[in-house]
């Protein structure tokens, strides 16, 4: 219950904030009598979203799903990379600046070629943009958090005669932690947005597609629907890696607030 009031405290500046900024927003709507086409009022956007409930559901479903899928895959595939760059000093150095060179590569022009390869309709082009938005941050978190073991660490346990992969797994990949939930964090926010993309790209049910279609429609209000959430799903999921970071490694929190 601690952790609870704790976390409620730490929140509550934004929620009022967020309280503040829709009632603004509410008010100037009514006041300036802005067209919903345009502009719809926050009040407006809630009661079009609820009376669309069942089809943003399906939606939400889609894009969740692709997500998750596209995340995990990501996560899977960083970890066995970061390892082997991390082991190996000739991969690190053929990989590392092909990592970074891809992230001037914009996804825009990427995502048309993946629906040509990969056909407009089915998981694997959305996937595959996920993947390829996520898998640079989880990459370079972990690979930072095994750079950064103490040397006098490692100097002690070889002085005790472990082995090399008792290093890694005692030492160095406990104490990367920290850096790659901190890259997890980072990614989870990239993960929804890169599915939604790819839907936009070429899809029949997501977020993205129920945007495009709304936007057509005319309808500003759903638009905006889809928005608020995303934006509730990107938070889900970044507070799910939270609650994952402080059950995997609850000493890190607990030495930060001693420090603090």
């Amino acid at each position: 219950m601690r952790a609870v009031r704790a976390g409620l405290r730490q929140a509550l500046p934004s929620v009022v904030v967020v309280v503040v900024v829709l009632l603004a927003w509410e008010g100037l709507v009514r006041a300036l009598a802005i067209s919903p086409v345009v502009l719809p009022a926050p009040s407006r956007i809630l009661s079009a979203l609820w009376d669309a409930r069942a089809t943003a559901a399906g939606h939400a479903g889609a894009t969740l799903a692709e997500t998750i899928v596209g995340f995990g895959i990501s996560v899977a595939f960083a970890v066995v990379t970061a390892l082997v760059m991390d082991s190996v000093g000739w991969v690190r150095r053929a990989l590392y600046p092909i990592l970074v060179t891809s992230q001037t590569i914009p996804i825009v022009a990427v995502a048309p070629l993946l629906v040509i390869w990969f056909g407009p309709l089915g998981l694997l082009p959305k996937i595959t943009v996920v993947v390829l938005v996520t898998f640079f941050p989880v990459t370079v978190a972990l690979l930072d958090g095994l750079a950064g073991t103490p040397r006098d660490a490692t100097s002690l346990l070889q002085t005790m005669g472990a082995s090399r992969s008792q290093i890694l797994f005692k030492l160095r990949l406990p104490g990367a932690l920290p850096s790659f939930f901190t890259g997890l964090r980072i990614a989870v926010t990239y993960a929804v947005i890169g599915a939604i993309f790819g839907e936009q790209v070429g899809a029949v049910n997501g977020l993205g597609i129920w945007m495009i279609l709304s936007k057509n429609l005319f309808r500003t209000d759903l638009v905006f629907g889809a928005i608020l959430i995303t934006a509730v799903l990107t938070l889900v999921l970044w507070l799910l890696v939270g609650v994952a970071e402080r059950l995997t490694i609850p000493w890190y929190r607990e030495s930060r607030r001693t420090s603090a």
